[in-house]
């Protein structure tokens, strides 16, 4: 390393101790996450330009940062990160699915990892079936990268074509998540095979028997003169390269099905990983060195990527059920370390100091995976790669921070009375949908079924009838929109057996959330016999009928002082089914007589009655009503009030 990179290093770590500030969340205002969202748009309000160049391409940084913005929209229902996404990536996909700047000759890696974006709007309703499909090709584009991506003799992936015979550990970010993602969408299954071949890969030719650190690369070959000309292994163990590998195994794990033979073993992949990550960590600082196992040797500093990457993969490892919880406390320090150490403010917004630009294996000039080498790369200020990171592991952390109101508990919605079904777009599958947790179309719970997630519940599905058996662990009973024979061909409609196994489940201490739809679009007549158990009765009445984008004629207001919605003051509920309330019942919000929303005790139990289903995508993720309805904080509101209950 040169004394003047040396000193330069030098002078911005001092700079970063001295001048960084401890930003814990404000009493009001956003957390952490948007705030450095919001600082990330800022600096690319129109395209995002990587390093020092002067135009907008493919790029794998591109790809980190939706991902984190993706995070961030689902943490917030705020459409201004969906809408950057989408308008980025739509300099790039063309009407016909292809890619400006995309080569798929290239077989690189890299390319591979904006297509987790491009894989969350082929899901979404974006208006027009030509509108999603173009995002769809660009996903398949992306996929037949991998049908001919050169491979090593072993069956891995060649980190790039210039790259011949090599594995590095950030190939298996660039390309295993979106892997997954795909075979899991499209329902290809023989394609987990595959990803868990490279991961076994990495486990067999990377990991040091001696430390459990992951060197950077190999060459099956042994031709490199990196290469170890025995193991292949290039010789030093560099923590971006490390932390790359580490939220790869936690993100792949999102999309493996339960029953692959092989998911047991990358998850013995994440615990075999954690411990070395807490081993390595600096005692003072909560940070990881930039070569990870040489913390005091001279030159060596603290890095910001690697080390928001090691708090993402070990938050979410725990939050996941794959790492011991005293795993929380490893991320915890580590975080607190990113606060104190890399995060500033400038003016208004936040910055991110501390990540190291870049760092490789051959090419020209030579890379030689030496310590100097490592170390002669400069660092940046608001590196993307940095900043991506710490704002996924800021999510982390503030889930980990409100997980305990849900932990151990489930939340199940009924797939029985409810049960239309359809053709999946992707996988030409059928599958069920309207108000389910999978759905991320307009017409699913896939953001509130998130909140009761990020509250630490688990949710499911129940798709029979209730019974003591099918409620059995179930906290938190959901019933929407049960199916009229114009729905459904065969509806299940509720049965004098179904009223009295819900009504003792919710005597016996059990939370019943029943929501009807306006009576053309309900089986409203039976749900009744179900509702009437509790006092309540879901009327022919029909309110809110609103006229295209007229919004206002759907305002719900709730009142001050109110036991379920604390945070939200307003919704948007259109054509829902007035609520005639008994005495054994309670109104909680109303609109003159009218009764919109109403509990109920029985029991040990609770129940909530709402006459619409008006918790769905399209009016919880930002993107249609007018942002001063609050039907996303009221979502949270909702289920956290519904957890609540169901632990007393």
């Amino acid at each position: 390393m040169s004394f003047r990179r040396f000193l330069s290093a030098g002078l911005l770590l001092a700079s970063l101790t001295t001048n960084a500030q401890t930003l814990a969340k404000p009493a009001t205002g956003p957390a952490m996450s948007q705030r450095m969202a919001d600082a990330f748009i800022s600096w690319h309000p129109d395209s995002i330009l990587i390093g020092t160049r002067k135009t907008a391409r493919w790029d794998y940084e591109q790809g980190l940062m939706m991902k984190a913005l993706e995070r961030v929209w689902e943490r917030t229902g705020d459409a201004r990160y969906f809408t950057y996404i989408q308008k980025d990536l739509d300099q790039f996909v063309l009407p016909d699915g292809t890619i400006r700047t995309y080569k798929l000759e290239d077989y690189n890696l890299d390319n591979l990892t904006t297509g987790h974006a491009l894989l969350l709007l082929s899901q979404l309703s974006l208006g027009s079936q030509a509108t999603q499909q173009k995002y769809v090709k660009a996903a398949q584009l992306l996929r037949k990268q991998l049908d001919g991506q050169p491979r090593t003799q072993a069956g891995g992936f060649w980190h790039k074509k210039i790259y011949p015979n090599q594995m590095w550990l950030d190939g298996l970010y660039m390309a295993e998540p979106f892997y997954a993602e795909y075979s899991k969408l499209f329902n290809q299954p023989a394609g987990f095979d595959d990803v868990a071949k490279q991961f076994a890969l990495i486990e067999k030719n990377l990991v040091d028997p001696k430390t459990g650190l992951l060197y950077h690369g190999y060459d099956e070959s042994k031709e490199q003169k990196w290469a170890n000309k025995t193991t292949g292994q290039s010789p030093n163990f560099w923590d971006r390269g490390m932390g790359w590998y580490a939220m790869a195994l936690v993100d792949v794990l999102d999309y493996f099905p339960a029953n692959h033979p092989q998911r047991a073993q990358l998850i013995k992949d994440v615990q075999r990983l954690a411990p070395v990550l807490a081993k390595y960590q600096d005692p003072k600082t909560g940070t990881w060195s930039l070569v990870v196992d040489q913390a005091t040797r001279k030159g060596n500093y603290a890095e910001a990527s690697g080390s928001s990457m090691f708090v993402y993969a070990l938050a979410k490892g725990v939050r996941m059920g794959y790492l011991d919880s005293k795993y929380a406390a490893v991320a915890k320090k580590g975080y607190d370390g990113l606060l104190k150490t890399f995060v500033a403010t400038e003016g208004n917004a936040l910055a991110f100091n501390g990540t190291v630009s870049v760092g490789g294996l051959g090419g020209n000039p030579y890379r030689d995976g030496s310590f100097e080498y490592y170390l002669s790369e400069p660092l940046r200020k608001n590196d993307l790669k940095g900043v991506g990171p710490f704002i996924l592991a800021s999510v982390e952390m503030e889930i980990a921070a409100e997980s305990a109101l849900g932990k151990g508990k489930t939340v199940a919605v009924d797939n029985y009375f409810n049960h239309e079904t359809r053709k999946n777009n992707l996988s030409g599958q059928t599958e069920t949908w309207h108000y389910t947790w999978e759905e991320r179309t307009h017409g699913g719970f896939y953001l509130w079924g998130n909140q009761f997630r990020e509250l630490g519940a688990k949710t499911v599905t129940v798709p029979t009838a209730p019974t003591a058996a099918s409620l059995k662990g179930v906290n938190v009973y959901i019933i929407v929109d049960p199916d009229s024979k114009k729905e459904s061909p065969q509806p299940n409609f509720v049965k004098p057996a179904d009223v009295q196994a819900v009504t003792d489940w919710v005597k016996a201490g059990g939370t019943l959330m029943l929501m009807a739809n306006d009576t053309s679009n309900c089986e409203i007549p039976r749900f009744n016999t179900l509702a009437k158990a509790f006092g309540i009765t879901f009327t022919n009445t029909s309110m809110n009928m609103v006229k295209g984008d007229q919004f206002e004629q759907g305002l719900v207001k709730f009142p001050a002082g109110n036991a379920v919605f604390k945070t939200a003051k307003t919704a948007y509920v259109k054509e829902l089914s007035v609520l005639d309330v008994k005495s054994s019942a309670t109104p909680l919000v109303s609109t003159g007589s009218s009764v919109i929303m109403a509990t109920a005790k029985l029991g040990k139990g609770t129940v909530f009655a709402i006459g619409d289903p008006w918790l769905y995508n399209e009016y919880t993720d930002g993107r249609k009503i007018p942002d001063t309805f609050d039907n996303f904080e009221a979502g949270k509101d909702l289920a956290t009030w519904l957890l609540q209950q169901s632990g007393r």
